[in-house]
Parts: C-alpha cells; structure tokens; sequence
C-alpha cells in the first residue's frame, strides 16, 4: 500500500471563517470584521527598534526558549501586572501565541487522551489536540440569567475520564467576551490540583477588559508548583499579529522540554523581532492602554445598533474585541454569514466556527476605527431587522 497523508491530518476541518472570508477578499466594497485584529498598523517605536536591531546584525539562531533580555522583560511585566512574582526562567518565547498552544499539546497529548476544552472557542485550539490524536472534549459555558456566560465546573466533572489530560481556557474569550472571575478560577484551580490536570489558559485578550486594567489571571493565584500554563501573544495589545510572536509562562517541567521541542520545530523565534518586543514591553504600556480605549469605544458603537433589534441577542463582553450575536432563526450561520457578504458586503465570522454553543451566532471583531464600523453597521442593522 502506498504511504498516505495521516486520515487525521487529512480529515481536519478547514476554517470556517475562511470558507465564508475568501468568497470577500481582494474586494474593495467588503467591509471584514472577520477576522480577530485591529486596523492599525503596529507602532513606529516598535517597527523602528526592530530595524536597529536588523541594523544591528541580530539575524543569527539565538536561545531556543528567547532571548534574556526578553524573557526577563516580560517577567517583569507579568510581575507587575499580577503582583506575585514570575521568573525569567518560567518564560519561553514562541513563534505566536498558537504556537505556545500547539508546543503545549505536544509536550502533553498521546494519542488517545483527551483535553477539556471550555467552548465557544477559537477553533485552532481543538485542531492543535486532534493533530497530536488526542480528543478535544467541548465543556460548554453556561449562562446567566442577564444572558452572560459563566463557568460551569459540573459540565466539566462529567465530561472528564481517565484519559483526561488537561483542561484548556481562554479568558477573556474568543468569541463570547466571556472572563473569568477569580473566583471562577480559584474553583477551575482546584479542580486541576484535585485531580492532578494541567491547566492551560489562553490568556492573549488579558489587556483588553472593559472594568479593570487586567483581566483576572492564573497567574494571581497558581503557586510554582501547580500544573498551569499561560499562553500569551504580542498581537492584540501592540498591534503585532503579523510579527507572528508569542510567550507562555509555565512550570519547571514544561520549560524544560519547551528548548527541545522549539527546537525541533522552529528552532527559535526571529532574533530582531524578540529585540523589537523588549521596546513594546517596556515602553509600550501607554499604547497598549489607548488600544483598549480604542475597542472601548469600538463596543459602545456595535452595542447601541444592535440595542433593540427584535431578532437579535447580545450580551456585552466584558473582555475581547468581539460581539458573540444570537439571530433567532438562524440555523446555519455559515451559510447566514456568507448570505450577509453577498447582500451587504459586510464580513462577519460564522458562529459554528466556534464549536459547542456556537452554532446561531455571528462573531463580530469590534477592534476597528469608527470610519469602518458605522458603514458596516448601516449596511448590517437593517438585513439583520
């Protein structure tokens, strides 16, 4: 028999959000609030500290796990954000904040085993688990009575086995807003140490909350014992998603195979761009912070048209850039969103991209100037009435 691509690789599922986004690019008329980025381009200060260091000859390999000067930056970030301290040495640079996620799931998924996967979510989480050939369990979100989401640890206890490996978060959420309390993850915590499960969060979104200057974090309540690993990238709070960088904080154990296993697959991120992420880390708070006001604003817009419209439902995020719409009706929201492309040139992301809970949702990204959301809204407010 001739050798064949893996069926698991084969059979993975293509993004949804592309299916419905390349029947819209390259056009002029589409107005994309698709995809999860800003329109702004990253920064002057960052792009002129990474020509320096191009400059400055930093082309060559460096250390897999990122440079000092990095590492240390960042621990020093996340120290100061959490107020408990964070090592240099429990950071490791990646090639993206995806990157981190799937280097995690190599290190911790054989195949057969399963991970917790607290859904709506970013649909690449559940690809990087099927890649390794393990079982991506959806835990759905549950929900208030004001329509909010919250965690629901029951769903997550009935959903658990043997195989059971980790349990992976994303808050603030992609697509819901939804974030986590610390009280909501004092209770995840526990339940990992209670049965002996990493704990995985994606916390990408943490500078973009709409009550407080951080979201909670792991990071505020693990001891350096606990099996946690946070994931974080440099794309939303810099404007850096094509810069493609990354880092997670993680336990000794994990650090230590991270070498290895970047190693092996990229051998290390960019050396002048880790040297341009130190100048966003250190002198890029006042930037990250306007961005946030900048989604604050972005929010405010999307919630007032959408307020009162009779088929639709959307409770306001208190973190992220994205409206999580519920449209009455609606079910099949990939075919619904690429009817909205064809009949209004808006383009939205369909919720079933999404996973357990998503399906009858449209995710709209907020993280865009005014000159493109009222357009957008003009054109959507009355198709969706």
């Amino acid at each position: 028999m001739p050798v064949t691509i893996r069926p698991r690789i084969q059979n993975l599922q293509a993004s949804l959000i592309a299916e419905v986004a390349i029947l819209g690019l390259g056009d002029p008329e589409v107005l994309p609030l698709w995809f999860g980025e800003g329109d702004l381009p990253t920064p002057r200060f960052i792009i002129d500290a990474a020509a320096r260091a191009l400059e400055a000859g930093e082309t060559f390999y460096t250390f897999e796990r990122g440079i000092p000067a990095l590492r240390q930056a960042l621990a020093d970030y996340e120290t100061r954000l959490h107020a408990k301290p964070v090592p240099a040495d429990r950071v490791v640079i990646t090639t993206a904040g995806m990157q981190a996620i799937m280097l995690t799931m190599q290190a911790l998924v054989d195949p057969g085993d399963n991970v917790l996967v607290v859904s709506p979510v970013w649909p690449n989480v559940r690809a990087a688990i099927e890649i390794m050939g393990g079982e991506p369990r959806e835990v759905g979100l549950g929900r208030q009575d004001d329509g909010r989401f919250r965690l629901d640890l029951d769903a997550l206890d009935r959903a658990r086995d043997g195989r059971t490996r980790a349990i992976f978060v994303n808050s603030p959420s992609n697509p819901t807003g939804w974030v986590m309390s610390r009280a909501e993850g004092e209770a995840l915590l526990a339940y990992a140490r209670q049965h002996g499960l990493y704990l995985i969060a994606d916390e990408v979104y943490a500078r973009v909350v709409y009550n407080a200057p951080v979201a909670p974090s792991l990071l505020d309540i693990a001891e350096p014992d606990d099996r946690v690993v946070v994931v974080n990238s440099f794309s939303k709070a810099w404007a850096m998603t094509g810069w493609r960088l990354g880092w997670l904080v993680g336990t000794p154990e994990i650090v230590e195979v991270m070498g290895k296993l970047i190693q092996y697959n990229v051998s290390g991120a960019p050396t002048f761009i880790q040297h341009a992420a130190v100048t966003a880390v250190r002198e890029g708070e006042d930037f990250a912070r306007s961005m946030t006001e900048r989604y604050r604003a972005g929010r405010a817009l999307v919630l007032d048209a959408l307020r009162g419209l009779n088929r639709v439902q959307v409770a306001p995020p208190d973190g992220a850039f994205y409206a999580f719409i519920k449209v009455d009706g609606m079910t099949d929201s990939v075919a619904f969103a690429k009817e909205i492309l064809a009949k209004t040139k808006v383009g939205l992301a369909p919720g079933r991209a999404f996973g357990l809970g998503g399906e009858g949702h449209l995710r709209l990204c907020f993280a865009a100037s005014r000159d493109r959301l009222e357009p957008a809204l003009e054109r959507l407010v009355p198709f969706l009435r």
